[in-house]
């Protein structure tokens, strides 16, 4: 008799994630169940949690989202995406959304099965989202409506009540600006680059033209161009200076020999003048060398290979200089009023931080004291010598070595809305309450100057697009709060993160660079970084012209440099996003609002002395 299965669920599981690695065509796909958001990265897949109770709801999801991320493992390639993408936010949107709809439209023409599958997980994202009571084309997505009307047009299926409700909103709109655009949509379903192409042009279409940056085949073009027109210069036109050579040797056969003898002792005497230049190079002095120029710092120190294209655009600059006072004043009260309600459960945190910090402090004693707390472990030498003087001893508390924190914000564009609100208030809060255990708090932020690329980018334009040019935008490091400024001086700082047009790309390796170096210069003994971020690095402008995987590859070598050294603690915190497959020590967490409590535990557990029950909040994995 067989022994039941712990949990019911496992089997259903098991035979999806088998299903789903023969759907991907990928037999090393990692497949996990879990209640964060699913996704896919590389070669590991999150799917929605299954519980012992396996309802049909559940199912239905599992199963809609396996098929989902396998049709786009399978027929979507990162790199053409990257290199079509628009870096505008409602242009990318619209991309995005219509390239998943592609992937799996092309699912459903080679597998029916999967349309069913998906419908479901369609049908439970509009449910939730309540897409079925919307009656005005101001609260409908566009790029929702845009991606359900590629599979209705792909697939002819019908969709799913709530989204069929946004589609029709916004049909007509779509089919009158890009109606022309979509006809040759069946042709090309399965052509990557074709498609993108075409999401452009219905993009354009749609009037968001302005957000879709440089044509990149239009620049391919021209960079080819300018490549022939350049080899077409170079090539020397020797054929006729080489025909009358030889016509001359031949009418006169001596004159010919003649002119070769003088070229053979010309060589000659050149060979001995350049070994001359070199014995006498190889005499110099060892202090009168030549000198060479040193050359230049490579841009970062994790990997000399990572390039910069132009630095002299970077800013670092304090929160007050990208507003006035009264306008700080304003937006710091508009941050305070969106997260009103949130305010208590944040300070109940921070208290508890405090009392936890606060207890672990060591105590120490003064020993041989006139007065105080009698010390009864030495009554003995009192009893053995009654003249001996009574011994007192007095209880001090020592503080925390000396240590300062560091918070590093994502101020990305993504983070918009209720994330940075709450970021914003979570580094307030912490930052006061670490302040009252004697512990220094640094706050900084990072993000980039422009959405496509700034003064960078018209420079690498104007400089005839040089290739692989590296970095490709201008950064804007932020310090809202130093490490030495009181919070009460800075508090106003921190509603700048609510100022329109401020969060832009993320480029997470170099400011993680620029914050370790400013905590290794600290004087504390003790030197913590903090990051909190909700995705991985993106700058369009950059992935466009790189390798995809340019921006990630240098963060991971940053990360790798700053563990590897140990000069500075390093954890993080990701926000609907896994960072744990770039961090040693962090988490994720699904919701913005449960930010403070994974702040305040984090902090919590760097200062508890017993490291099991560190490494158990901290989620400490393994370093493959």
């Amino acid at each position: 008799m067989t022994r039941p299965a712990d949990n019911p669920a496992d089997p259903f599981k098991k035979a999806l994630a088998n299903a789903t690695r023969v759907m991907a065509d990928d037999s090393d796909l990692t497949i996990s169940y879990s209640v964060d958001p699913s996704g896919l990265s590389g070669e590991a897949m999150r799917l929605p949690q299954v519980s012992r109770r396996m309802t049909r709801e559940e199912v239905l999801l599992a199963r809609g989202t396996a098929d989902a991320l396998a049709l786009r493992h399978k027929f979507h390639d990162d790199a053409v995406h990257a290199r079509y993408a628009p870096p505008g936010e409602m242009a990318r949107d619209l991309y995005e959304a219509m390239e998943t709809a592609r992937c799996e439209a092309v699912g459903a023409r080679d597998m029916p099965g999967t349309a069913t599958n998906i419908d479901a997980r369609i049908a439970q994202e509009a449910a939730r989202l309540g897409y079925d009571r919307i009656t005005s084309t101001a609260d409908a997505p566009l790029p929702a409506a845009a991606g359900y009307l590629i599979r209705h047009l792909a697939t002819g299926r019908d969709m799913p009540a709530g989204a069929q409700n946004v589609m029709d909103l916004w049909r007509g709109f779509i089919e009158e600006q890009a109606g022309g655009t979509l006809k040759n949509l069946q042709d090309i379903l399965a052509d990557q680059a074709a498609f993108a192409r075409l999401a452009r042009r219905v993009i354009e279409d749609l009037g968001y033209g302005d957000q879709l940056g440089e044509d990149p085949d239009a620049a391919d073009d021209s960079e080819q161009e300018e490549a022939e027109e350049q080899g077409e210069e170079e090539q020397p036109d020797s054929t006729g200076e080489e025909q009358a050579d030889e016509n001359e040797a031949e009418a006169d056969p001596e004159r010919g020999q003649d002119e070769q003898q003088d070229a053979s002792e010309a060589q000659v005497s050149l060979d001995e003048m350049a070994d001359e230049d070199v014995d006498e190079e190889a005499e110099l002095p060892e202090g009168e060398a030549p000198l060479e120029p040193p050359p230049p710092a490579p841009a970062s120190e994790a990997d000399p290979d990572y390039a910069v294209f132009a630095a002299e655009f970077d800013e670092e600059i304090r929160a007050e200089e990208l507003a006035d006072p009264v306008e700080l004043e304003r937006l710091r009260a508009y941050l305070d009023q969106q997260l009103e309600p949130l305010k208590g459960a944040v300070a109940r945190l921070a208290n508890k931080l405090q009392r936890r910090l606060q207890a672990q402090q060591s105590r120490s004693w003064e020993f041989d004291c006139e007065e105080g707390i009698l010390d009864a472990g030495r009554l003995a030498r009192v009893v053995a010598n009654p003249t001996t003087p009574l011994s007192f001893k007095i209880e001090k508390d020592t503080e925390f070595r000396d240590t300062v924190v560091t918070l590093l914000l994502d101020n990305s564009g993504s983070m918009r809305g209720r994330p940075i609100s709450i970021a914003a208030i979570c580094a307030d809060v912490l930052a006061r309450t670490l302040e009252r255990c004697s512990v220094k708090v640094e706050i900084l932020g990072f993000t980039t100057r422009a959405w496509k690329g700034g003064q960078s980018r018209e420079k690498w334009l104007a400089e005839g697009r040089p290739h692989l040019p590296g970095r490709l935008n201008d950064l804007r490091h932020i310090i809202y709060k130093a490490a030495d400024m009181p919070m009460r001086r800075t508090r106003n700082n921190l509603g700048l993160m609510m100022k329109e047009g401020l969060l832009k790309e993320n480029i997470d390796g170099e400011a993680l660079e620029w914050a370790h170096r400013r905590t290794v210069a600290r004087r504390e003994a003790r030197k913590i970084l903090m990051v909190i971020s909700d995705g991985a690095p993106v700058d369009d402008s950059t992935l466009s012209v790189n390798p995809a995987n340019y921006l990630e590859k240098h963060l991971r070598d940053v990360i790798a440099m700053i563990e590897r050294r140990k000069q500075v603690e390093l954890l993080a915190i990701g926000i609907g996003h896994d960072v744990t497959r770039y961090y040693n020590r962090a988490v994720t967490i699904t919701d913005a609002e449960q930010l403070a409590g994974a702040m305040t535990e984090q902090l919590a557990a760097l200062f508890d002395n017993d490291p099991r029950a560190r490494a158990r909040v901290m989620g400490i994995r393994r370093a493959s």
